[in-house]
């Protein structure tokens, strides 16, 4: 059974031809041309197009990778927000070296992020905080990220627990949590092509400015 799956797995193939992407084509900033296919990807209604995978490395090397939503991105960064004890919370604080990769497969394109990740202010991300359903930022507060729990039953009391604490008051931000801007050093816009030879365009800082290359598929 599981030699007819390998088989099935290894046939699935899907010949990219939608869109083509040459130097000539992009902007000379690589976050102006990051909105330029966020807004593609508004415009196509795709489900979540802020939907990005993070990965970390821990202090001993090893990595891992989650999907985290975008929540914000300008010329400073690209930002995020997670309860700042959690795994990814306590690996970046180990080491802020972080990936971004989003996916749009409806478009046959991906967007691969890398720099370093540093923490918003408090006013930030308590604004931000702030402006979530009222029911979200009691979760936030029920909710000790990445630790193990008894089962769903507890995380239902812990958040009933607060909702009750909280009651028509404001919601304060939670000591340990807030955003994270991920400020690029590489930025790589792919795009699917016929054959397996796709388009990559990889920007490189180099001081306040960006080079530009073309890499191999």
């Amino acid at each position: 059974m599981a030699e007819n799956h390998n088989e099935l797995v290894a046939s699935l193939r899907r010949n990219y031809q939608s869109a083509t992407l040459d130097i000539s084509d992009v902007t000379s900033d690589p976050v102006k041309q990051f909105d330029i296919w966020f807004k593609n990807a508004l415009e196509s209604e795709l489900l979540e197009p802020n939907a990005m995978i993070l990965s970390t490395v821990s202090s001993e090397g090893v990595p891992s990778a989650r999907t985290v939503l975008l929540k914000g991105f300008d010329g400073g960064g690209f930002t995020f927000f997670t309860n700042y004890e959690s795994q990814k919370g306590r690996e970046i604080g180990a080491n802020p070296n972080v990936s971004l990769l989003f996916l749009w497969l409806e478009l046959e394109r991906q967007v691969r992020i890398n720099g370093k990740a540093v923490k918003l202010s408090e006013l930030e991300s308590y604004n931000y905080f702030k402006s979530r359903p009222a029911d979200s930022r009691i979760g936030a507060w029920a909710s000790k990220q990445s630790s193990t729990v008894p089962g769903r039953v507890y995380l239902e009391m812990k958040f009933a627990e607060y909702k009750k604490k909280f009651g028509d008051t404001e919601i304060p931000l939670p000591p340990f949590w807030g955003g994270y801007r991920v400020i690029p050093e590489k930025i790589e816009f792919w795009q699917g092509r016929p054959n397996r030879l796709h388009d990559r365009i990889l920007y490189t800082k180099t001081g306040k400015d960006w080079k530009i290359e073309r890499l191999s598929p």
